[in-house]
């Protein structure tokens, strides 16, 4: 671990692929979402704010780092 890592520490938030529920549709959106994330295809909603971490309510496929 170099100097740098212990001073500026990594973002706790991150970019996820999500699979829309309803439609199968897969996109990308914020893990800290501040406002209500749709499906881009069929309308569905796909994450809610919660004060910091967004509830997701579809399926995470992975994680963009």
């Amino acid at each position: 671990m170099n100097m740098w890592e212990k001073i500026i520490p990594k973002p706790k938030s991150r970019f996820l692929q999500v699979r829309c529920p309803d439609c199968g549709n897969e996109q990308i959106i914020f893990s800290h979402a501040a406002s209500i994330v749709h499906c881009n295809i069929c309308g569905a909603i796909l994450a809610e704010p919660r004060g910091g971490k967004a509830k997701i309510k579809g399926e995470i496929v992975r994680v963009l780092e």
